[in-house]
């Protein structure tokens, strides 16, 4: 009886300690399963991380790769703004900036193409992917640069009015309050403008808004005094019908805007126009349309 007792207690014993066995292996098996999916889905993750990386390192330069494949830089501007973007008598597209883009886009090594917009719908096609960049004398704001990386300036002007010379309601900016004046309500100009208490008479064109001052339905309006210049330049005869007033001192008032996440297009934009300024060609192309140097500041 008690060998019959002892082998029993021996059977049980065997079995717990199998038991005991099989449930330590089942538990290895099961925490080096769980180890290797952990490490599996730690390499996925840093695969997945190491490949987003390089997408966004990538980003920066999508843009500047599209033009050098396509082998042609796509510049709005407006062909109506002399001496800026204008047509020549021959009607070709010449101006000071047209001549900066020129030169960017050598500096690519690429050709440019320009694509002639109102100034009211510039940026929209800028959005669109209609168009590169806007070279068009850009002047800087906060709210652009919410949507917009700028280049560095490349140019500085003075805002000025242009009036009837018998008006003597207006000789200074503060005279401008309450007045009417022809500008374009989208441009930096037209909100120097408003900013200043003038009530606006909206036009597209300086063309147009010169006719609105002549002809009454504007008191005046806001421009540069390079443009000014210009336009008296190449209209003698209205030196005597206007006058211009200077309203600020010199600052920057010449941007590129480009599409933000084109980082690496901006740098090498950057760099044609530092080397543009050191090699004199700002300075002469300000000297060739403007009569004087306005690219120092």
């Amino acid at each position: 009886m008690k060998k019959k007792i002892l082998a029993t207690l021996i059977s049980s014993a065997i079995a717990v300690v199998t038991a005991c066995g099989s449930q330590g292996a089942a538990s290895a098996n099961a925490a080096t399963t769980q180890n290797e999916e952990v490490a599996e889905a730690a390499e996925t993750t840093q695969a997945t991380e190491t490949t987003e990386a390089a997408e966004t390192e990538a980003t920066g330069d999508d843009l500047l790769n599209e033009i050098k494949e396509r082998g042609y830089i796509i510049v709005g501007t407006e062909g109506t703004w002399s001496p800026y973007t204008y047509h020549d008598d021959n009607d070709e597209l010449v101006g000071f900036d047209v001549e900066v883009a020129k030169y960017i886009a050598d500096y690519i090594g690429v050709d440019v193409q320009y694509s002639e917009t109102v100034w009211g719908s510039m940026f929209a096609s800028l959005d669109a992917g209609q168009i590169d960049v806007v070279i068009n004398s850009v002047s800087y704001s906060d709210e652009r640069a919410e949507k917009y990386d700028f280049s560095e300036p490349y140019n500085y002007s003075q805002y000025a009015f242009l009036a009837l010379k018998d008006n003597d309601e207006v000789n200074t900016l503060e005279d401008a309050k309450g007045k009417t004046a022809a500008n374009d309500p989208t441009s930096s100009i037209g909100k120097y403008a408003e900013d200043n208490g003038a009530i606006l008479d909206e036009v597209g064109e300086a063309a147009q808004a010169v006719s609105e001052v002549r002809n009454g339905r504007a008191d005046l309006s806001f421009g540069t005094t390079v443009g000014f210049a210009d336009y008296l330049k190449q209209h003698p005869e209205d030196e005597e019908v206007f006058k211009v007033v200077v309203t600020s001192d010199p600052e920057p008032n010449a941007y590129i805007p480009v599409v933000k996440g084109n980082e690496e297009l901006v740098k090498v934009i950057n760099e044609a126009l530092a080397q543009a300024r050191e090699d004199g060609t700002l300075s002469a192309l300000a000297l060739k349309y403007f009569d004087i140097d306005t690219t120092q500041g």
